[in-house]
């Protein structure tokens, strides 16, 4: 799990660390820039993860055809799987460009709304490479070579912090962009990231062999559906999940300009140590994945287990930290002198007390819902995301911040409750599944000759 699980997670920090720099940058320019693009990565977030469910399938799909010894059925998949990529990509540029329009509609700041309509006519522009570069990213992961991917990521870490330092503050003899370089920055970041990923997939072994771009424009129908089929629930799943914490952002924009500049900061602590989980999650799912294509039970769920067990300990060990220097870490993203800095850096520092409680919930619901990705079981995990998260969490906070007061920190409470019951009813599913011996259908072998 480890030799699997370390190059996904690192390739996980390598992300969030470009989100992060982005995020610290411009702080740097106040709190109503750091709202604003809190508010058009909410849109973009939502966007993203809707894409990022339905071509998460072809993780899954290809670890149990790799398991299986099925190179041709791993070339189907990842092609299709870009086709998808492509299809989803058109429409959600189409919702970013409108971010300005939704977020007035949505109520919120006329200030941040302004500031996040600008970042988003540029940050649109990184939304198809970023999703066929998961796709990519998925292939080699299911060959068992997801280094790959993390010097890709590697590479665009320092380079995105350049261009954001040029951009941003117009250094290096380049005008000073501010949020429109922002979102210029990390779209060039993510075209170059896509680029060099697929050129290594063409001309590497043992990628090349698969071939996945050759006659890229021949349909195969068969496979196409069965990614929508499983990847359809992971959408909703990963929908349900993000669109209960970006309403919560989006009711933070309700309570004011500085609740939203605090929440954004809190929840980018959390979300950075969550990359250990994710990186985790999808490590499981292709050990679960591979094991389910050998047919090997007992090697699934005791893959899926070791995993669940990782992510306990590590983000145990990450909420003392947490505890422990709450204010040093809100610091790494907001400037004290700026305008309103010290309310906006004592109202983080009280979201992220609630947040050292709820990542551990958080971690192990990820990679619980992983695991059983790799078994193909997306359907009741989708449904245990709508009762955990909004029956239970939503109302929770809702309650609690407009209906007993509370604010912010009554949204917060909801995050724990909601992860809480997430967490018990995923690990309960993968432990039934478990006890059942439960392995999941392959496609046909016998598919139509590749063109």
């Amino acid at each position: 799990m480890l030799k699997l699980a370390a190059p996904l997670v690192i390739t996980q920090l390598c992300w969030v660390g470009m989100m992060t720099t982005d995020a610290a940058m411009v702080g740097r320019l106040g709190a109503t820039a750091l709202a604003g693009v809190s508010l058009a990565q909410v849109l973009y977030f939502t966007i993203f993860v809707v894409c990022f469910g339905f071509i998460m399938a072809t993780a899954g799909l290809a670890a149990q055809a790799y398991g299986a010894r099925r190179p041709r059925q791993v070339r189907r998949v990842i092609r299709q799987g870009l086709w998808i990529a492509i299809l989803l990509s058109v429409p959600s540029c189409l919702v970013l460009f409108l971010t300005a329009d939704i977020l007035t509609w949505l109520r919120q700041p006329a200030d941040a709304t302004a500031a996040a309509g600008l970042y988003a006519q540029t940050l649109l522009y990184s939304l198809p490479f970023a999703i066929a570069f998961n796709v990519l990213r998925n292939f080699v992961s299911a060959l068992n070579r997801p280094m790959v991917a993390l010097w890709v990521m590697a590479t665009a870490l320092p380079i995105n912090a350049l261009l954001d330092y040029a951009l941003i503050f117009g250094n290096f003899g380049l005008p000073r962009l501010e949020l429109y370089g922002a979102g210029i920055a990390t779209s060039i970041v993510n075209a170059l990231m896509f680029a060099l990923l697929a050129a290594i997939c063409l001309w590497r072994r043992p990628f090349r062999r698969y071939n996945i771009f050759g006659r890229f424009w021949v349909p195969d129908w068969q496979v196409f559906r069965e990614i929508l089929r499983v990847g359809g629930p992971i959408a909703g799943l990963e929908l349900l999940e993000a669109g209960f914490f970006i309403t919560a952002a989006l009711l933070m924009g309700l309570i004011g300009t500085l609740a939203i500049a605090a929440h954004q900061i809190a929840i980018q602590v959390p979300f950075v140590t969550f990359m250990i989980p994710m990186g985790l999650q999808q490590a499981a799912t292709v050990r679960v994945g591979h094991a389910a294509g050998r047919r090997d039970a007992r090697g699934a769920y005791r893959a899926g287990w070791v995993a669940i067990a990782m992510t306990f300990v590590f983000m145990a060990a990450m909420s003392v930290l947490i505890l422990l220097v709450p204010e040093q870490l809100v610091r790494v993203f907001l400037d004290p002198a700026t305008p309103n800095g010290p309310e906006v850096l004592a109202l983080a520092v009280s979201f992220l007390l609630y947040a050292a409680l709820f990542q551990v919930f958080d971690g192990i619901q990820a990679v619980a819902a992983g695991a059983l990705r790799g078994l193909n079981d997306t359907k009741m995990p989708m449904w245990i995301a709508l009762l955990s998260f909004w029956a239970i969490g939503f109302a929770s906070s809702i309650t609690l911040a407009f209906g007993f007061c509370l604010g912010g920190i009554g949204l917060w409470i909801g995050f724990v409750l909601g992860l809480v019951v997430a967490s018990i009813l995923l690990t309960w599913r993968f432990g039934l599944l478990g006890r059942q011996r439960y392995l999941p259908d392959m496609l046909p072998q016998d598919l139509p000759p590749a063109k």
